[in-house]
């Protein structure tokens, strides 16, 4: 390996590096490594849709959390990052929402990042795509990822459906179609009732290429930077070692939002004076990095049904086999779930410029980590305010590169954030409360009815808040001087032969889910 001559250097085989990977050894005269900190994604949990649920509690991810969040009466935060080969594709909830297209549109208009448009970037969508259901203007088949519609809604799905449109929202057929407003089933990425990640997809048949090498179980620490270029990285080993690789072409950093910025900082290359003083020598003052973090708040309902309408009854042992014994044999039942698989866009604001509330249904109680699991079977339904105005950040707790990175939202920092995410939950109660849920609910358990007033439900969403695992934007892309990347190649202001692509380049949030604007080409 020592010996090979690379082209690129991709760090991270997350959701765009596995993607990168792929495009880029379509060349034969292309050589690339890929390097991955953490391990394959082997395990069966991997490939179950359901297996989402053992995620977000320490499969395959670092195991972070946030620093005390201020404006949440300091309230620290579980924040899952992916380390496993696929990243994000491979643990997330496996929906495919792109966002609106006006969200795109400001990414051009807005933030000087022209060729960033919806109208420029819907062919780098379609091309992605092998939908199952639709291909029309907005959707492409063939592509590497598989997009499909659930294959077993439950009852209770459909009820919600029903509920959605008594409280006034559309049906929807298509969230990623001509409008983003309504009700329905998301387009979930599963093909063959398995998770269809970007390891699956692209990854795997490009490691048949003579072209790619992957490493796994290895920390990239640093990026070596000469006379104002990129030339390598530098590799953590073992009893304290560290191992150098060398590019002809260009390091490209993939190692999402919360890494890339991380390992910048590592490098040198970011905001001088917070380098300084935790003992990182300055290779390039670039102050953007690891500024301008954005990620969505979850605050949920859960009510308690009337029967086994949910998934929450799995949890035995002999169910689970049950289960699993049904997905192995037909591929259908509970692990054929995302059990995230029906959710709404609607507007907490009226004066929006589109949906500023996103829902998700979750078939059970206690599905993901740190939310609460009712005795009997439970009904969660999930809110989150999708264009917050606060901006937090990422930095480093000291120059150690297996230290922890100081992860700070800064959920609430802006009033506005705080006023529409209390909104988006009263029309989550209120979606709960409509006739066509009153066969299949007993009545609302988390927050509870007894708390009403907006202050109430604030202390509520201090205690129980949780990230949606849609951080973006700590090395931007721009031509201000807090930008980290320019918009024409997503190469490194100032730095030569190197490039970041994946969710942190994002200028602002798109208005939904994350990892389908991630993987887009």
């Amino acid at each position: 390996m020592a010996f090979m001559a690379y082209d690129y250097i991709i760090t991270g085989a997350g959701s765009a590096g596995c993607v990168l990977a792929a495009r880029l050894t379509e060349d034969p005269e292309v050589k690339v490594l890929l390097i991955e900190a953490g391990g394959s994604d082997r395990h069966p949990f991997f490939h179950m849709p359901a297996g989402f649920a053992k995620m977000t509690k320490g499969i395959g991810s670092w195991g972070w959390s946030t620093v005390p969040q201020r404006h949440m009466k300091d309230r620290v935060l579980w924040y899952t990052q992916a380390k496993v080969l696929g990243g994000g594709s491979s643990i997330n909830a496996q929906i495919f929402t792109r966002g609106n297209p006006k969200d795109y549109d400001e990414w051009s208009e807005l933030d000087g990042c022209k060729g960033w448009s919806f109208r420029d970037i819907l062919p780098y969508f379609k091309r992605s795509e092998d939908n199952q259901r639709f291909s029309n203007a907005y959707h492409g088949t063939g592509g590497p990822l598989g997009v499909s519609a659930p294959i077993n809604p439950l009852p209770i799905n459909e009820a919600f459906i029903r509920a959605g449109q008594e409280y006034g929202l559309p049906y929807n057929p298509d969230f990623n179609g001509a409008t983003q407003l309504g009700v329905g089933h998301y387009q979930i990425t599963v093909r063959n009732a398995r998770r269809s990640s970007t390891a699956v997809e692209y990854l795997k048949p490009a490691r048949q290429r003579g072209n790619l090498t992957v490493i796994t179980g290895r920390s990239v620490t640093r990026i070596v930077v000469e006379k104002g270029r990129a030339v390598g990285v530098e590799l953590g080993a073992a009893g304290g070692a560290t191992e150098t690789i060398r590019c002809e072409r260009d390091v490209i950093v993939s190692s999402g939002t919360i890494g890339s910025a991380r390992l910048l900082m590592l490098s040198g290359i970011g905001p001088a004076d917070h380098l300084t003083s935790v003992g990182i020598p300055v290779v390039h003052d670039l102050p953007g990095v690891g500024s301008n973090l954005q990620d969505h708040l979850d605050l949920y309902v859960i009510a308690e049904c009337t029967g086994s309408h949910t998934y929450d009854s799995y949890a035995s042992w002999y169910r689970a086999l049950g289960a699993g014994i049904q997905y192995l044999l037909y591929k259908k039942g509970p692990v054929a779930s995302t059990l995230f698989e029906t959710g709404a866009f609607a507007y907490a604001d009226d004066a929006a410029r589109s949906p500023d509330v996103q829902f998700h249904l979750g078939l059970g109680s206690g599905i993901e980590a740190g939310v609460a699991k009712l005795k009997n079977n439970g009904l969660t339904l999930n809110a989150a305010f999708i264009r917050p105005r606060s901006r937090g950040s990422v930095r480093l707790g000291s120059n150690d590169p297996a230290a922890m990175p100081l992860i700070d939202p800064n959920y609430f920092a802006d009033p506005y954030d705080r006023e529409i995410s209390i909104k988006g939950l009263r029309i989550a109660r209120e979606l709960l409360q409509q006739p066509a849920l009153k066969p299949f609910l007993l009545g609302e358990r988390l927050p509870g009815p007894e708390l009403v007033s907006d202050e109430d439900l604030f202390e509520y969403a201090c205690r129980s808040g949780k990230t949606q695992h849609h951080p973006v934007g700590t090395c931007r892309m721009g031509h201000d001087a807090m930008a980290v990347v320019s918009p024409d190649d997503l190469r490194v202001h100032g730095i030569s032969g190197l490039r970041v692509c994946d969710a942190s380049i994002m200028p602002r949030l798109v208005s939904s889910n994350t990892n389908a604007a991630t993987i887009m080409a």
